[in-house]
């Protein structure tokens, strides 16, 4: 189930809907296109080929092209984040810097589990995503993102432009997917 907790309080609000007219309030996009449609190989294997790759995206072609037509997205890819990532730790920690992006961060969470902190009216609201979750956090948000214990996830980003996802820590620092 979705949930979102504030840091600062422990304050929680849980449920589809209560979680998407929270967030909607601060241009963030949460929405639900489940799982169920895929294979149980293609959730759970996480060393994918680029072939199983692509039968995920092919999966949700229509809603991937309908959000590319509604919002500018031009690309998309999986990312896959486990213990089988080489340097699983320093990669985290990058993630783990606040920053923001001049385009929107969208991730639709094909299996596991992560938390996007994000700066909401000064405050660290912790949006947690699991398998089935679309959020869209918008272009200028201040966020990151944590594994949480399960250390492990897979989503499809999408993307106007690669140039757009560069994170921006601050105004004078700057560093590229590739970083």
């Amino acid at each position: 189930m979705p949930k979102i907790v504030f840091r600062e309080t422990g304050e929680v609000i849980e449920g589809v809907e209560n979680v998407r007219d929270f967030l909607s309030r601060y241009g963030v996009v949460y929405d639900r296109w489940g799982v169920d449609r895929l294979p149980e190989n293609l959730k759970s294997n996480y060393d994918l080929t680029p072939e199983e790759q692509q039968q995920i995206i092919d999966a949700y072609k229509e809603e991937l092209e309908k959000l590319k037509k509604e919002k500018g997205y031009v690309a998309e890819d999986i990312v896959v984040l486990s213990e089988k990532t080489p340097n699983l730790d320093d990669l985290m920690e990058k993630f783990k810097r606040e920053h923001h992006h001049q385009d929107d961060e969208v991730r639709f969470v094909v299996d596991g589990s992560g938390i996007f902190p994000v700066k909401i009216e000064g405050k660290i609201v912790e949006i947690h995503v699991e398998a089935g979750d679309l959020i869209i956090v918008p272009a200028g948000a201040r966020h990151w993102f944590e594994l949480d214990e399960n250390k492990r996830i897979k989503c499809i980003r999408v993307f106007k432009t690669p140039a757009g996802w560069e994170a921006i820590y601050n105004e004078n620092e700057k560093a590229t997917m590739n970083d």
